[in-house]
């Protein structure tokens, strides 16, 4: 295994039962991603690209074939490993922001370190760091509902930041987000990048996929790279 390779994948295949039938998502998937990438994981609905990155995230685990994360063999991990494995290796931005609607923005990127047992004034000054690094300085205190979508998903940016995740895994994170929003999120994502963060995301839409440094195509269970 390359060690440069922060996401190494080898012979992945992952199927579903439907009734009486076998659906083979992932055929033989081989993948790696090298620390500091940032890579665009590009499909149509259907292709397979949202399964991949559930295997990407510890979400889901392969039928079978290679998988490890930041040199984490993933295979044999149980649930709650799984679960730790999710928590301190990866940073996850969803489309629909996922915050929780009744805290304030520092909650809610202080709240996975509190989980972790940081302390609460450890964790609200990191929070406090991380928010005014995505531009939110002056939004410390408002909840979701007081905040544009595109100030949203820049609170669940410096959420997944807070861990010092070894991957940002971003799932059509400009998904909700109107152009304008949309592109000032993507230049976060080149700023990350330029600082270092190995990026992941996943997205349907070929004109932010060309933003990534790299674009790996996913059509019927198999992966393209393209040029």
């Amino acid at each position: 295994m390359d060690n440069h390779a922060v996401i190494y994948m080898k012979d992945i295949v992952k199927s579903y039962k439907m009734g009486k039938n076998t659906l083979t998502v992932l055929n033989e998937i081989s993948l790696e991603v090298d620390r500091g990438e940032f890579v665009a994981i590009l499909g149509p609905s259907g292709s397979g690209k949202s399964t991949l990155m559930n295997i990407i995230g510890c979400i889901d685990v392969a039928d079978s074939g290679e998988y490890a994360l930041a040199g984490k063999d993933i295979k044999a991990r149980n649930e709650d490993e799984l679960a730790d494995i999710r928590n301190r290796e990866i940073g996850f931005i969803f489309q629909k922001f996922n915050l929780l609607p009744k805290y304030t923005a520092l909650h809610n990127v202080a709240f996975p370190l509190l989980l972790r047992g940081t302390t609460k004034e450890a964790a609200y000054d990191k929070a406090t760091k991380l928010l005014e690094r995505v531009g939110l300085g002056e939004r410390l205190h408002h909840k979701p509902m007081e905040l544009s979508g595109g100030q949203q998903q820049r609170v669940s940016i410096a959420r997944a930041l807070a861990g010092d995740p070894n991957i940002l895994l971003a799932d059509e994170p400009t998904g909700n987000l109107d152009s304008k929003s949309g592109k000032e999120i993507m230049e976060m994502f080149l700023e990350l990048n330029g600082e270092g963060n190995t990026i992941v995301l996943i997205t349907h839409d070929i004109e932010i996929a060309k933003q990534a440094k790299r674009i790996i195509q996913v059509r019927d269970g198999r992966v393209f790279e393209s040029v």
